[in-house]
C-alpha cells in the first residue's frame, strides 16, 4: 500500500507532526509513504518531497493581501506535485492543510477528479468550506451555510486580507472545485466539525471522525522522586497552566489576564507560547514562557499544574487538552467547538463560552476534586498508535472498495469511556 500525504509544511505545528507520524504508521504497517510539502524544511525520518516555491508563495501572499483571492497562484509548484503523484503512483492520496499559499486549488482538484484514486481529506479547521476564514465562531457567523459575503473578518481572520473582501467569489469557486471528487472521504478530528461539514457544501461526501492522538510515552507525569517541575516549581501554590502556539484573541488570552485579577496569592498562572513583548507586559500573577519545542519540558509543566485552562473561543479539537490529561492534569475549557469532546465529568469542567465568573468558580471551587489516575485513564483513548491505526484501516478499506465505518468505531469507543 502506497500513501502520499500532502500538507503545507513538514513536521511543523500539530498538522505537520500528524502528517509525519502518519507516514511512520504507514511504514510500520509494511506500506510505502511519502510526505509532499510546500514550505519549510524536510525531516530525515520519513521520505519527503518539496514541491513549493518561495517566489510563488510570495506572489500568493500578495494576491491574498491585495485582492483577497485564495489558491489561485502556485501553478508551477502544483504541477510539480501532480507530476510527483503520477510518478509515485499512490493507492491513496491524503490531503491535510492545503491552505498556506503553496497550491493552486483548481489544478489540484481537477487532477483529483480525473486521476481515479481514492482521496482522504482531513479537515483540521473550517477553511475548506468557507469563503475566507478558518473559524467563524468568534464572529458568530453562519454565512458559510449558504453564501459567504461581506466577511466580518476578512482583514483579521487567517488568511489575512487588506484591501478587498473576496469571500463571495472564493466561496463559489471552492464549492465548484472541492465538490464532485468521485472517491473522496473526509476525516474530521471531532464530532463538532463533522456536524459542520454536514451543513456545508461538502455534505455529500462521507465523513468519518478520527480523533487526534498523542504520544503517551512523552506526555506522562514525571517519575516519583525526580527533581523536576513537579517538585520544585511554585511548590506552595495552585498552578493554572495555559499553552498555545500563538496567543491571540480567539485563544482566550484576555481571560487569563482577567482571571489573575480575581485570584489571591495562593494561585499562580503560567502561560506557555508567549512572545517577548507579551511577557514584558504580564502582571506578577502570571509567569510567561516563550514557545518551547521540547515536548518533555512541556510535559513536566503539564504535570506540575493543578489545572490546565483552555478558554478558547474557536477550536476544532485541541491536542493541548489531551496532553494535559495524559500528564494527570484536569482540564477546564469553554464549551467551544470540539474542545469539550476530550473532557468528562471525572477529568475536568466545561464552562459556558465567555463566562469569566464560571471560570473563577471552576478554578477556586474544585481543587482536589479530580485525580491524576482518572485523567490519565481518559487520555489512554487518545493514544496516537490506536488513532493512527484507524487511518490505516481507512486506507485499506477505501483502496480495496470496502465499507468499514471508522467513524462509528471511534465514536462508539468514545462513548464507552
Amino acid at each position: 500500500m502506497k500513501i502520499i500525504q500532502i500538507n503545507t509544511v513538514c513536521d511543523r505545528g500539530s498538522v505537520g507532526r500528524i502528517a509525519v507520524d502518519l507516514c511512520l504508521a504507514v511504514e510500520k504497517n509494511q506500506g510505502t509513504a511519502l510526505l509532499a510539502y510546500g514550505r519549510g524544511k524536510a525531516v530525515e525520518r520519513v521520505p519527503c518531497y518539496y514541491f513549493g516555491s518561495k517566489k510563488e508563495t510570495g506572489i500568493q501572499v500578495l494576491m491574498q493581501f491585495i485582492w483577497g483571492t485564495n489558491g489561485k497562484g502556485s501553478k508551477r509548484a502544483t504541477n510539480r506535485l501532480l507530476k510527483k503523484i503520477r510518478e509515485f503512483k499512490p493507492d491513496v492520496i491524503h490531503l491535510h492543510n492545503i491552505h498556506g499559499f503553496v497550491l493552486n486549488y483548481e489544478l489540484l482538484f481537477t487532477f483529483l477528479k480525473r486521476y481515479g484514486k481514492p482521496v482522504v481529506w482531513t479537515l483540521h479547521d473550517c477553511f475548506p468550506f468557507t469563503g475566507h476564514c478558518a473559524y467563524f465562531d468568534y464572529q458568530n457567523c453562519d454565512r458559510w451555510k449558504t453564501q459567504c459575503e461581506s466577511c466580518p473578518q476578512y482583514r483579521s481572520g487567517y488568511p489575512y486580507g487588506l484591501l478587498r473582501d473576496n469571500s463571495h467569489i472564493n466561496y463559489r469557486e471552492k464549492k465548484e472545485w472541492f465538490t464532485g471528487v468521485p472517491d473522496l472521504t473526509i476525516v474530521t478530528p471531532s464530532g463538532w466539525l463533522k456536524n459542520l461539514v454536514g451543513q456545508s457544501f461538502l455534505k455529500d461526501y462521507p465523513v468519518k471522525v478520527i480523533y487526534n492522538g498523542i504520544d503517551l510515552s512523552v506526555f506522562k507525569p514525571p517519575q516519583v522522586g525526580s527533581d523536576e517541575y513537579g517538585n520544585t516549581l511554585y511548590k506552595d501554590k495552585t498552578v493554572i497552566l495555559g499553552v498555545a502556539n500563538v496567543w491571540e484573541a480567539r485563544k482566550g488570552y484576555r481571560f487569563f489576564e482577567e482571571l489573575a485579577k480575581h485570584l489571591d496569592r495562593s494561585y499562580q498562572i503560567i502561560l506557555v507560547g508567549l512572545t517577548k513583548k507579551q511577557i514584558k507586559a504580564l502582571p506578577p500573577e502570571i509567569t510567561g514562557i516563550m514557545r518551547t519545542g521540547d515536548s518533555r519540558e512541556l510535559a513536566r509543566l503539564y504535570a506540575r499544574a493543578d489545572f490546565f485552562l483552555n478558554p478558547t473561543l474557536e477550536d476544532n479539537f485541541p491536542t493541548t487538552n489531551l496532553e494535559a490529561l495524559a500528564c494527570g492534569t484536569p482540564v477546564i475549557t469553554f464549551r467551544t467547538g470540539g474542545s469539550v469532546e476530550s473532557v468528562t465529568e471525572n477529568t475536568g469542567i466545561i464552562v459556558e463560552k465567555g463566562d469569566l465568573k464560571g471560570l473563577i468558580r471552576a478554578v477556586t471551587e474544585n481543587r482536589g476534586r479530580f485525580t491524576s489516575e482518572a485523567c490519565r485513564d481518559r487520555a489512554r483513548f487518545f493514544n496516537k498508535e490506536e488513532r493512527f491505526r484507524e487511518y490505516i484501516d481507512l486506507y485499506q478499506s477505501i483502496s480495496t472498495g470496502g465499507e468499514k465505518d471508522v467513524a462509528t468505531e471511534s465514536i462508539h469507543h468514545y462513548d464507552k469511556l
